[in-house]
């Protein structure tokens, strides 16, 4: 009985350690942030204006963005705070949604704008030929977990 015991405590503790590892890997290993004013003169003369909520029904304690994003032709610029995870990507939505289901439903015709390295404000370029007026949402998924972060409807 008591080898049971001992086995099963030390397989928790590892587990909750790997879980542990997986969320805190991103963060220490996070490319520097860019500068608050880099990131506000950037956003400047952008053509859409939106912010991410925490209130999002596919948004949780380990899930979530807030903050306000600035779209232009050329650049995705998010000014706040993502929840730290692995392979975050940024994608363009036609329609709003703001879970995982609806999310995968919509997902082969979302253009992916970018990786999301960092999680305290970002700055992605637009892929050439990308009409950002087409969608009307920004987006951020987590490509390894099949996980929903947040969204903003801009448009």
């Amino acid at each position: 009985m008591r080898w049971i015991f001992l086995s099963a405590t030390h397989l928790a503790v590892l587990a909750i350690g790997f879980a542990l590892g997986v969320y805190f890997l991103p963060v220490l290993t996070a490319p520097e942030s860019l500068d608050d004013a880099m990131l506000a003169s950037t956003a400047e003369g952008a053509l859409f204006e939106t912010s991410f909520s925490r209130e999002l029904k596919g948004s949780d304690f380990l899930h979530w963005g807030e903050g306000s994003v600035s779209i232009s032709a050329q650049n995705v610029v998010h000014q706040g705070n993502l929840a730290p995870g692995p392979d975050y990507k940024l994608y363009l939505v036609k329609d709003f949604v703001e879970n995982e289901e609806e999310f995968l439903r919509v997902k082969s015709e979302a253009q992916v704008i970018g990786d999301v390295k960092t999680f305290d404000g970002f700055l992605l370029e637009v892929p050439a030929g990308v009409d950002v007026s087409a969608y009307s949402t920004v987006l951020v998924w987590c490509e390894a977990f099949n996980e929903f972060i947040t969204a903003a409807k801009y448009q």
